[in-house]
Parts: structure tokens; sequence; C-alpha cells
């Protein structure tokens, strides 16, 4: 964070500043701001959120021996730390990134990118970063900050010499992308695509379209909207942009693309495809696994040529990618037995991606097993998506179809249904028996893919898998 008298933080967050110690108003703080007292240290400030199962307030201690500055809380706490008292510690949260990125943007010549789509958000932020980073000083989520705690968080971490603030923004609900992209007014507004992640808190697929569409409307005026060519209900927020005076970028696979793929192909090492924008084409071999991933690199390269950075340089950066995140198409095991973590997070359009290339990477003589898991925050529309899953892994041939957890239990059974019934199709309650089976089944040449949401807990599936025929 930026140094800011203690006067200056309880100003920004509208709180009442009570000094402990040797400390003043007029004391400067420029540590990490965090919620978690384990990752504090020397001169840090400690915001004691209350949670669900613990509080936060209980942690100030913690934060005290680990050498914080501050603490923000919503009372007062028996600690010997000055502490700024507000009614609301996440509110204030937001209130202290919106003035820090301002103070910021107002100095230098910071440049601002928000990224929101119902799935491949922390991908393409990690692609945007890596390019973007050879550039300049760049901030950037870690793993998938993006909600009202996490986004902020990140923005705090911006000081005098950030180049670039790279934020990822999730919702659960209509107006969350709307209060995080409008404490910062990114210059460009990406929206990868609109599925049906999330869309039990939405309410349908047209309210997630809304949602997402509060990315475009919260850019700055005069700023940059990258939108998908290949997804119909992202090209419609063309409109909302021009409203708000903003250039459009397109990215996808169609001619009509700013920036396009061409001659895609997908194998067990990554994608190779050509990148064309405006007279310039070159190849690029993603290491990244999965087709679903090109529109990801795509949306990074349209975003950063936009800012400046040259094709080639961005081909280059890429290149060196190896993985875009831990639990997400995580290669794992060994060329004899090879798993595909990607469980930690499922959506129907996530889920069809991981199936359809666990499909396409297999050559004569291996075999496909997909570890399936449940798909969280569906709603309504939870039996419907995950008997779509069922019959999808059927159709596509997959091999082995391994379903764990009563709440997935209807993709097996649509499995079944649509004539998976010879042993190719098994379903186990929990990960426990369904490890047990898979090291008695697996065998020389398999290709596993394992994938859930998060909540299915999954991905530590994965992760013993991975160290079983490591």
């Amino acid at each position: 964070m930026i140094a800011l008298t203690l006067a200056q933080l309880a100003q920004a967050v509208g709180g009442e500043l009570r000094t402990a110690g040797a400390d003043t108003p007029d004391t400067i703080v420029s540590g990490v701001v965090d919620t978690d007292s384990r990752l504090i240290g020397p001169g840090d400030v400690f915001v004691a959120k209350p949670g669900e199962a613990t509080d936060g307030h209980l942690f100030v201690p913690a934060a005290v021996d680990a050498g914080a500055a501050a603490a923000l809380v919503e009372r007062h706490v028996d600690a010997e730390i000055s502490q700024v008292i507000v009614p609301d510690v996440v509110t204030a949260l937001a209130d202290l990134a919106r003035t820090v990125v301002g103070t910021v943007r107002a100095r230098g010549d910071l440049r601002i990118v928000g990224i929101t789509g119902s799935n491949g958000k922390t991908t393409t932020k990690n692609l945007l970063a890596r390019i973007l980073q050879d550039e300049g000083e760049t901030v950037s989520p870690r793993a998938s900050f993006n909600n009202e705690v996490g986004a902020p968080l990140t923005m705090l971490r911006v000081t005098d010499s950030t180049r670039y603030l790279v934020s990822e923004f999730g919702a659960s609900g209509p107006g969350e992308i709307a209060r995080l992209a409008g404490l910062v007014e990114p210059d460009v507004g990406v929206v990868l695509m609109v599925g049906m992640a999330h869309a039990g808190g939405f309410g349908g697929i047209e309210a997630t379209f809304a949602a997402k569409s509060e990315l475009v409307r919260a850019v700055r005026p005069g700023g940059l909207a990258v939108l998908n060519a290949d997804d119909a209900r992202v090209a419609a927020m063309a409109p909302i942009a021009d409203e708000r005076g903003l250039r459009v970028r397109w990215f996808g696979r169609g001619t009509g693309a700013d920036v396009r793929a061409d001659d895609v192909q997908v194998t067990a090492s990554g994608t190779r495809f050509t990148v064309t924008t405006g007279d310039e084409t070159l190849p690029l071999r993603l290491r990244v696994l999965g087709e679903h991933h090109v529109g990801n690199a795509l949306a990074a390269i349209a975003t950063a040529t936009a800012l400046g950075v040259g094709l080639a340089e961005c081909i280059e950066r890429l290149e060196t990618v190896e993985l875009a995140e831990r639990w997400r198409m995580q290669p794992l095991g060994s060329e004899r037995v090879r798993i595909i973590n990607d469980a930690y997070n499922a959506s129907p359009d996530s889920m069809s991606a991981a199936l359809r290339t666990l499909a396409q990477i297999v050559e004569p003589g291996q075999r496909t097993v997909a570890v399936l898991g449940a798909m969280s925050e569906l709603g309504e529309y939870a039996e419907e998506e995950h008997d779509r899953v069922g019959l999808l892994a059927v159709r596509l041939g997959i091999q082995r179809i391994v379903v764990v957890g009563n709440d997935a239990r209807r993709m097996f059974l649509e499995a079944v249904a649509q004539g998976s019934w010879d042993n190719e199709a098994v379903f186990f309650p929990d990960a426990d028996a369904a490890f047990e089976y898979l090291t008695g089944e697996l065998r020389d040449g398999d290709r596993v893919l394992v994938k859930s949401s998060n909540s299915a807990g999954l991905r530590f599936l994965g992760d013993r898998l991975g160290e079983s025929f490591s």
C-alpha cells in the first residue's frame, strides 16, 4: 500500500482513530493490508473481518505479535496497536481501496484492467499479468481474489511505481461487479463469456448477462471494452459500450475479430494456433492445456496489444506459461498415467470444455477416464445441468466415468440411462472410496480428468492421484 498517515487512513474509511504506544495521527503506515493474521508482517495493516466460522477480532493480538502497525476493526480490541474503528470493515476495505488507487492514478500513469466472465477469469488474468509484468510493475490477484474482500485487497497492493493493475471481478448476484469495478473505474473492461456459472444466484442466463455487463458500464469514459466475438451474449454488450463512448476491441475465432485464432491444434502438451491482429500473423504454442484457453489467450493479447505491447512480445511471454493456476487443468502424475486436475471450479460450460479436451488429447491405445463431482451454485438448473454432463461424457466416448458425491449422482444415472452400463460408469459416495477404486483401476496409458466445483473437494483427490501415479 502507498504511505498514509494513520489520520489519512481513518479519513479514507470514515473511522474513529485510537492510537496506541508512541503512535500519533501523523504516524505513517505503508505495509500490506490483509485479513489473514498469518500473512501479516512488520508494518502491515490487519483487517479484523468477522466471519461465519470465526471472528478476525480474536486474531488482533496475533497480528500485533507479527509486527502489524495498525488494525481496522469494528470494535476496540484490548491490544497494544493503533486501531481504526468502523461500522463495517468490508465496506471500509472498499473505501480504502478506492482512495489508494485513486491517489496512485492521479500521481502517475497507472492503467487498470478489469476482467469478468462466467469462466476463464483467473486464467486470463494470469496470462495478461505475465505479458504486462515485463512492461512495468504489475499487480494482479492471488489465486481467485475476485470478491468483495479479495478484489479490494488486490487493489491495495498498488504503489506509486505500479504501472498496471489487473483486477478480476467475480459475483454471485446482481450489483456486485458494479460495486467492485466502481471502486477503480477500469481503463479496460474484458468480458470473456456469459454462461451458466452461478446462474442460481443470478436467477437465470439473462440476469447473468445483465450482471456481467456491469463491467462495461463501469469502464471510465473514453476507455476500452474487450469483448468475445464468439459469444452472442457478450457481443450484445457492444451497444452498451457505444452508449458509454467506449472503443470496442473484439477477440475470437471468426474473421471479424480484431484478434483472431486460426489453425487450432489441441494436444496433451498444449494447444498450437496462429494469432492474427491487423496485418500481423504469428504462431503461438500455448502450454496451458485445453482448447477453451485459446479464447483466454486471445483476450489477454487483445488487451495487451491495445495497451501498446507488440504481438511478438505477447506471444513470447505467453509461451513461457506452463500452468494457468493450481487445480486448473493442472497436469499431474506421469506420462504413464496422466492426471489432469481441474477441480478448483466447475460450471456447465467449463465441465463441457474439460471433457472435450480429455477426448481430444488421447492417442491410440490410451484410455479416457473422467472423475466428476458436483457443480455448485446452479439453483433450479442443477438437475438439468448435471444430466447434461452425464449425457455429454457418454456422447464423447469417455471410457470410464467415475462420479463422486451424492450431489453429482445424476451424472451417473444419466450416463447409465444413455447406455453406459457395463462398468463404464460407476458411482462412489465420497473421495476416499473413489481413490481406492481408481488406484486399482487405472493402468498405463490412461488420461484422467478430475473435475468438480471447489466445494466438492475433488481437487484433493486429484492431488492424491497425481502423487500415486507420479
